[in-house]
């Protein structure tokens, strides 16, 4: 997928890029491959591979969630890496509150620089473990509207690490692939222990590769049990499995 090409689909989805937008998405790509060569961001270096797989890939679940698109939400990306999905969220609805959650300061290094060269505002970077992040005497805990998180962990794992973290009334959104739905069956104990309901799985396929996606949206309908998450490493050894 070209940047003219990504400018093009994105016409189909009704959001239309500003020149402004295009090129701050041409700057995050530059960036992007220039600091891979030190710090192990991604293995998609190739502009269209980016544009597709990283860009595009991160808007997919805005097409379907309509609070990822409302005025001054506030999302929190629990282990965005390179950032993906909230920043290129973020480029296209500005409004949008980011608090981007990672463990490996490299990675923040990366965010801090990319934040400021997109000029960027109301992005938060936190280095710090999920698990920390969202623990019982966290301020953080049960306060954003949004969680995203994306090629992070396992469902019943990312659901420990997200769901503690949405307000009641918010919402967990989780990018998943071709694998999702046998996911999606196993996290339901996770999902119901913390306070989460099932809302919807929106099901597409990429343009041009046809790789499937899964936006799997779960609303928190009541408080997470303060005992959750579990000390950090503890929900990737030990997962929420009935």
């Amino acid at each position: 997928m070209t940047p003219i090409e990504f400018k093009e689909t994105l016409q189909q989805q009704n959001i239309e890029l500003t020149a402004k937008q295009q090129e701050q998405f041409a700057t995050y790509f530059q960036l992007l491959v220039e600091w891979n060569q030190k710090v192990n961001l991604t293995a998609i270096t190739a502009e269209e591979e980016v544009y597709l797989k990283h860009f595009y890939d991160s808007l997919v679940p805005a097409f379907d969630v309509p609070e990822l698109r409302e005025q001054a939400a506030s999302l929190c990306d629990v282990g965005a890496g390179a950032g993906f999905p909230s920043l290129p969220l973020k480029i296209i609805f500005p409004t949008l509150q980011v608090t981007i959650v990672d463990s490996l300061n490299k990675r923040i290094k990366f965010l801090e620089e990319l934040v400021a060269a997109l000029g960027l505002t109301d992005v938060t970077l936190v280095h710090a473990r999920a698990e920390d992040f969202g623990a019982k005497k966290s301020p953080a805990r049960e306060s954003f509207d949004v969680v995203t998180a994306r090629a992070v962990a396992n469902l019943p794992v990312l659901t420990e690490l997200c769901l503690p973290l949405v307000k009641v009334g918010g919402k967990f959104v989780a990018l998943k692939a071709q694998k999702a739905e046998e996911e999606l069956a196993k996290a339901q104990y996770a999902i119901q222990t913390l306070g989460g309901k099932l809302e919807a799985d929106f099901e597409t396929t990429l343009p041009e590769d046809n790789e499937q996606r899964h936006t799997i949206v779960i609303a928190k309908q009541k408080t997470s049990p303060k005992k959750y998450p579990r000390k950090a490493g503890t929900p990737s050894k030990l997962p929420l499995l009935k």
